[in-house]
């Protein structure tokens, strides 16, 4: 799998998961109908679906994937909740970034 390809599936991945996740805050704490819950649970069972598309062993794959979350997670505080994100907060998610490209691209021994 490209790096591309597999940063991308890491963003759809989050973004998957983070809006799961929001349905459930968006009923708990804004007080949206609970039909909100049933596309909130479709996106968290698509989150665990795509999470299995990677080629890499599941625990390498979800230790990666929670250095794009962090990212995501960022991106969606600016995007949704209108609150920009500060420059320790974009210096986390890049050490988080650099952390998932360790684990999911560096050079494994074969065998």
């Amino acid at each position: 799998m490209t790096v591309l390809a597999t940063a991308g599936l890491f963003i759809l991945t989050a973004l998957a998961e983070i809006f799961g996740c929001y349905a459930v805050y968006l009923w708990l704490k804004k007080g949206v109908p609970a039909w909100i819950l049933i596309p909130g649970v479709l996106s968290l069972a698509l989150f665990a679906w795509l999470l299995t598309l990677h080629p890499a062993a599941a625990g390498r794959v979800y230790a990666a994937y929670g250095g794009v979350y962090v990212a995501t997670a960022l991106a969606w505080l600016w995007a949704v909740d209108g609150v920009r994100p500060d420059r320790w907060d974009a210096i986390g998610a890049a050490v988080a970034v650099a952390g998932m490209a360790i684990i999911m691209f560096g050079p494994r021994a074969q065998g």
